[in-house]
């Protein structure tokens, strides 16, 4: 049944029908959430190994006590292990604490406090700073940005990436821009590898800012559902082959690897840029946990190690995405009130409803137990032009849970839309 082909009358007696179906869900008093793109309980458990894996001996058999004072920018076995995962030398990366957003604001606090390079001001002392920010996106991104007072601009997502025609033309003539938001692979919300050409033209670009920098946050890098996942070219390479060595910054962590609470997040950037960045931080600490660094380095032994690891996080978050995935083909194959995104990676599925359907669609699935994130949150300031689009976390619930929360938002969604059809 499609019902963008029926006549109001139809509409009617479809929708007196979706509404006793929906108070027959609400007594069941549900309390689901697919609001967040948390690990579950078993992925986290495949790190266990790691909480007791360090002795005596390895944190004391080097040249400096892992346990003191000293190696600031991250341990040399650490360096090894995600430099070869990622493609970059020992002296293009820094290896921090356990979060990436962490670093990613750490690093717009300084180009508002310090500035970016020797050229150029610091942002604070301008009258505007603008980011772009492809859309839908990752809402942390553009609550940084939003409290730094940060101007967000919109620019859409293609299938093979942010809208570059777009992007090219505002870098170029427009000096408040300073920055664009990018998650490369497997893209939050919409689960979008850039392809091979928008890397290229991202590794290309010609900023009028002499201080504008890619915040390309690669955290879903290794996160492939499949065995043949898709590939991402490497950025910093086509950067230095651009002559542009210094244009991104390169964000990671192993939050969905191991423990997001304690893994280990990092920087890739030009020699220059982390030479900078390690003395404009060297007031912030004295050091960061070499123990966290160590404990993962001898967990997975090298990067073929995180790999093999990687593996066993598919084996238990692809049946979670089918799950979903395989309901919105049967509910919506034919009822072309909603489109949807097959993700081969990552943590999301982004759906889009008919125009004004979004809000009132998290709203009735929250008061049946299915808590969504935020209708909205995808975009800056939490306002969907079109109210349309929701993101669907599907790998904290279990399998079970989901299927039921996924009935609860098929149904919501078409109540939503029926509602909306009859202007009601």
């Amino acid at each position: 049944m499609d019902y963008l082909k029926l006549d109001k009358n139809a509409l009617r007696e479809e929708l007196s029908e979706k509404r006793k179906e929906y108070e027959r869900i609400r007594e069941k008093d549900l309390k689901l959430d697919m609001s967040r793109g948390k690990p579950a309980a078993d992925q986290l458990n495949l790190s266990d190994g790691m909480l007791n894996i360090l002795t005596h001996d390895d944190c004391v058999n080097h040249t400096i006590d892992y346990r003191n004072y000293g190696i600031f920018d991250g341990i040399p076995e650490a360096k090894e292990m995600f430099c070869d995962l990622l493609g970059a030398e020992k002296d293009e990366i820094m290896i921090l604490g356990n979060s990436s957003l962490n670093i990613m604001y750490d690093a717009i606090i300084r180009s508002f406090v310090l500035g970016v390079n020797s050229s150029c001001p610091p942002w604070s002392k301008l009258e505007k700073v603008k980011f772009l920010c492809p859309v839908p996106g990752y809402d942390r991104h553009f609550r940084i940005c939003e409290r730094m007072g940060i101007e967000m601009i919109n620019i859409d997502m293609t299938p093979e990436g942010p809208d570059m025609d777009t992007v090219e033309r505002l870098v170029a003539e427009d000096e408040a821009i300073k920055g664009i938001w990018c998650v490369p692979k497997y893209s939050n919300p919409g689960g979008v590898t850039y392809s091979d050409e928008t890397v290229r033209r991202f590794a290309n670009l010609k900023p009028k800012a002499g201080d504008f920098r890619i915040f390309w946050d690669n955290a879903y890098c290794i996160h492939d559902l499949y065995d043949d996942g898709d590939k991402l070219l490497n950025l910093f390479e086509e950067c230095k082959k651009a002559g542009n060595p210094s244009l991104p910054y390169i964000f990671g962590s192993t939050s969905k690897i191991t423990y997001p609470g304690a893994g280990v997040a990092f920087i890739i950037a030009s020699k220059n840029n982390i030479r900078r960045i390690i003395d404009r931080s060297g007031a912030q600490t004295i050091g960061y946990d070499k123990l966290n660094q160590l404990r993962h380095v001898k967990f997975f032994k090298n990067a073929d190690g995180i790999k093999i690891h990687m593996k066993k996080h598919a084996e238990l978050i692809r049946p979670k995405f089918e799950t979903v995935l395989s309901a919105l083909e049967r509910e919506f194959s034919e009822n072309k009130i909603l489109e949807w995104t097959n993700p081969r990676g990552g943590y999301f599925i982004s759906v889009n409803l008919l125009d004004g359907c979004a809000k009132r669609t998290v709203e009735l699935c929250a008061e049946a137990g299915v808590v969504l994130t935020g209708a909205g949150a995808t975009f800056p300031y939490g306002k969907d032009p079109r109210d349309r689009n929701i993101r669907i976390a599907p790998t904290f619930p279990t399998v079970a849970e989901l299927s039921e929360a996924v009935e609860v938002f098929c149904l919501a969604v078409k109540l939503a839309t029926l509602e909306k059809l009859l202007n009601i």
